[in-house]
């Protein structure tokens, strides 16, 4: 028999890389295709968002959503993986650093910023993952990127010298290399800790499973899951066109904005997602059910 098809908000814990997580879901939910949409870092804890069954086509759908986290900057520390994780490659005096001039800091490294890629991200370059790469003791030239940083307050942390922080972001961004930047916007160097992923667009850490908790009654129809996309409804006859992957006409299915869209029939199951095109036709980028 086939696995359920949906998501599932995984609230992860410290020691399981993303792929931990994929596997032990296959596991759980008896179904082998099972993808995430956007890795979290093996120390880091909090909101990962796993499809399952037919569903894993339309993860892309979610990994470009904004993202939140929490986490603590330790200043006066410097690490190979910019994490607690890592070996410590320099240190600096930096107890006279205040929250004003660390809030000040912050607000230099808030808005559009371009941000190098760590060696220890998941990002792939010429088909290698760039943490592979940092395994072996290869340090590559990476391109900045462009990120948003929407928010970065600092708050007193729970000792001297550390620092809790709140981050919105945009997909892409990497808090690790933020506390880095902050540290050196500071004059010395930090590293993060105790990081957590709080929410991934609308699914945050309260609505979020542990993986020993895990049942099928968790499972988020596909509908559900693509719930931060703009939707358009369409009727029998529609959905026959779009269950074909049909073009459709923008101003017939009222889809407003710049897309792309939940096409749902009128039994709310998910149907397709379609995208804009120049004209005022639209384009089936995925299809999941028949009418």
């Amino acid at each position: 028999m086939a696995g359920p098809t949906g998501l599932v908000v995984v609230d992860k814990d410290a020691g399981w890389t993303s792929h931990d997580v994929v596997a032990r879901c296959r596991r759980i939910f008896g179904q082998r295709r099972v993808g995430h949409a956007g890795t979290l870092d093996p120390d880091a804890t909090g909101v990962l968002l796993l499809g399952l069954g037919r569903f894993t086509r339309f993860l892309s759908f979610l990994s470009d959503l904004p993202k939140a986290y929490t986490a603590e900057i330790v200043l006066g520390t410097a690490t190979s993986t910019l994490d607690a994780s890592g070996v410590v490659t320099g240190t600096w005096d930096m107890s006279s650093v205040g929250l004003a001039q660390a809030r000040a800091a912050a607000a230099t490294l808030t808005g559009t910023l371009q941000q190098v890629p760590p060696m220890v991200s998941a990002l792939k370059v010429d088909g290698r993952r760039l943490y592979e790469l940092a395994r072996q003791g290869v340090e590559i030239e990476r391109a900045p990127r462009q990120v948003t940083v929407e928010r970065f307050d600092v708050e007193p942390g729970p000792e001297a010298g550390v620092f809790a922080v709140s981050v919105e972001c945009s997909t892409g961004t990497y808090v690790r290399s933020l506390a880095a930047d902050l540290g050196g916007a500071l004059g010395g160097g930090a590293h993060v800790r105790h990081l957590r992923r709080t929410r991934v667009g609308s699914f945050a850490v309260d609505e979020a499973h542990r993986l020993e908790e895990l049942v099928p009654a968790h499972v988020l129809n596909p509908a559900q899951a693509l719930r931060d996309l703009p939707q358009v409804v369409v009727g029998t006859e529609m959905a026959r066109t779009v269950s074909h992957g049909l073009a459709l006409d923008r101003v017939s299915v009222g889809a407003a904005g710049s897309g792309p869209w939940a096409v749902l029939d009128r039994r709310g199951r998910l149907l397709a997602v379609y995208e804009a095109t120049d004209t005022d036709r639209l384009v089936a980028a995925r299809v999941l059910e028949s009418a």
